[in-house]
């Protein structure tokens, strides 16, 4: 396999008898030899976690390899990662592992990916290589791959695949779709993008889009993010020019708030704040980290003279800063957050000064967002949020109108969104009909899907890969079970309840009634009663397993049998049980210890 700048022919069409629709119909089983294989390991229902392979006879090909962020009841998970397990066990089939641009969506996971398999070889744009290479070096991971940078002109060639690249305009710099020939035909997936006429950074590459398209792409995988909001998106050049009107206008202190991942959007704070003859501190880790890939590739160009180190803040006039922070989404241990609670180690809110917020709440984070501003306005923060009327932030995702014009310029003879969720899946294959695709055409799938193309024909297959969530909590990517995450919406909901018994078993006795102990069940001092109850409920069960020959798990089963339905008939609550034997006298002895009220 070689890289090479070199523009490369369009592959010579092989002779083969063509298969019918009516075929199609009826034969929907993979040839493993001569199909090509189309299907996600995540990213198709879901925002987030995107991972797409190609597969022709012995080589893969992968796009991306992301993270999506837990939701809330995810208790103590971290990351949601795509499951491995299929390319672990064709990891000698991976020739070509291509990442399009350097969102956590889309980067996220590659650390995980490469605890698990061996690649040799990464393909990735200039600012994502950056990101990605971070990302690395925390987890002491730099030595594990060999990151090959690439560019709207790049090739890469296996036995069965050429790719090839083209620019797209997104939220953060080298931003690339991917164009797939296949021995089967040709696959265009778009990655993340948007059609913006005035953009900020690199523009897309519309005459190479419709090239692809005049020459016949077969299927298109495209971004289906913002498929339910209609028209055009604003151009990110409006967005730049309203934030520093509003930086122009305020008096005093300034504080902005925005994703990091949006690093052209912070270029452009940091722009109009230096314009504004304000000088700038960045604070939250992701931020931080962000500003300083950026100013190492050339997307953020202020000097060095204008930051700010922390403790320098109060050496300037309010009206000569600007404070630039993570927290948009209302994170609660996120700069913003902590500045609006007072926990702040650097800032405390001074009455009169003005927070942006350049940014949308993400779906389910509203709450979260509105509690950060109003407590922000309590503490007299004068609070500006994007609206029509202010224009503070633009997505970085194709509107349907740029999503058509996507659709005209490549042509496809089958459709696949990916990259959103069933509905937006749904609205963006809604829109393909409309630009002229075959309703036929059209595949809405969930991960482990297969989508087969034969003959520059295509069809869903009845066999399809296992893939699931893989929950990560901190560093363990072994991946929680639901049953581990089950037990943790039990204690949320339902406390614990400890019943320790001390035994004999060579005397096959108990020795002393038990003792429970509850955390987050019933307020104990309350609740004596209910407990005294329930001791004397599991003695008397196990004063009765015990007449015979016992094991210990049978004891815990009978613990447990005879407790949970006497608590949920008195509380309608069903609490984690656990029972704790300890099998001599000095056990006792020290449980006795234990329990024996202390005198005053």
């Amino acid at each position: 396999m070689k890289e090479t700048t070199n523009r490369s022919k369009t592959r010579q069409k092989t002779s083969k008898p063509l298969v019918t629709s009516h075929d199609f119909n009826n034969v929907n089983t993979i040839n493993h030899t001569s199909d090509t294989l189309v299907f996600a390991l995540g990213g198709l229902g879901e925002v987030g976690k995107n991972m797409y392979c190609i597969e022709h006879n012995d080589e893969i090909i992968v796009i991306d390899c992301g993270v999506l962020f837990p939701e809330d009841s995810l208790l103590g998970v971290d990351y949601v990662i795509p499951d491995f397990t299929y390319l672990v066990k064709n990891q000698h089939k991976i020739k070509a592992f291509i990442i399009t641009h350097g969102h956590e969506d889309h980067i996220g996971a590659i650390p995980f990916l490469l605890q698990k398999i061996k690649v040799n070889e990464i393909y990735a744009p200039k600012f994502a290589i950056a990101l990605i290479t971070k990302k690395l070096e925390e987890r002491r991971l730099s030595k594990a791959v060999k990151l090959n940078e690439i560019n709207g002109d790049s090739r890469i060639h296996t036995k069965y695949f050429d790719l090839g690249f083209f620019n797209t305009t997104h939220s953060i710099p080298d931003s690339y779709g991917v164009l797939i020939n296949t021995p089967n035909g040709r696959i265009v997936q778009t990655g993340d993008f948007k059609f913006d006429l005035t953009p900020i950074g690199h523009n897309s590459d519309y005459q190479k889009m419709a090239y692809i398209g005049q020459i016949g792409v077969t299927l298109l995988l495209s971004d289906s993010t913002n498929s339910g909001v209609s028209g055009f998106s604003i151009s990110e050049k409006k967005v730049a020019q309203s934030i520093k009107e509003v930086m122009r206008k305020t008096p005093g202190r300034l504080l902005v708030s925005t994703f990091a991942s949006n690093v052209l959007r912070v270029a452009q704070i940091l722009e109009a704040a230096v314009a504004c003859g304000r000088k700038v501190a960045v604070f939250g880790r992701s931020m931080e980290n962000v500003v300083q890939i950026g100013k190492k590739q050339g997307v953020i160009n202020i000097a060095e003279s204008n930051f700010l180190a922390p403790n320098e803040l109060n050496s300037l006039p309010a009206n000569k800063i600007c404070i630039v922070c993570t927290g948009s989404q209302g994170e609660p241990m996120a700069a913003l957050s902590r500045i609006a609670n007072g926990t702040h180690r650097f800032i405390k809110i001074i009455p009169g000064d003005t927070v942006i917020f350049s940014s949308n709440p993400i779906p389910g984070n509203d709450q979260s967002v509105s509690a950060v501003v109003n407590q922000l306005t309590r503490v007299g923060a004068n609070v500006v949020v994007n609206s029509p009327l202010t224009s503070l932030h633009t997505t970085g995702h194709a509107t349907q109108e740029e999503q058509k014009l996507m659709l005209q310029l490549i042509k496809p003879n089958y459709f696949m969104p990916i990259h959103g969720e069933y509905k937006m899946l749904k609205q963006h294959t809604e829109t393909a009909i409309e630009t002229g695709v075959n309703k036929d055409n059209c595949y809405i799938c969930s991960n482990g899907d297969i989508v087969v193309l034969r003959d520059e024909h295509c069809f869903q297959a009845n066999e399809r890969i296992q893939t699931d969530d893989i929950y990560v909590d901190g560093n363990d990517i072994s991946g929680l079970s639901t049953s581990v995450l089950k037990d943790r919406q039990l204690l949320a909901d339902n406390g614990l309840v400890a019943v320790i018994v001390a035994i004999n078993s060579k005397q096959n006795k108990i020795l002393c009634r038990p003792s429970i102990v509850s955390r987050g069940f019933v307020f104990i001092k309350e609740s004596q009663t209910l407990l005294k109850e329930a001791e004397l409920v599991v003695y008397e069960a196990l004063k009765e397993k015990m007449k015979q020959k016992t094991t210990f798990g049978e004891l815990k089963n009978c613990i447990r049998a005879s407790l949970e339905p006497f608590l949920y008939k008195k509380t309608n609550r069903n609490p984690i049980v656990i029972p704790v034997i300890l099998n001599s006298k000095s056990a006792m002895q020290s449980l006795e210890k234990s329990t024996k009220p202390k005198k005053s």
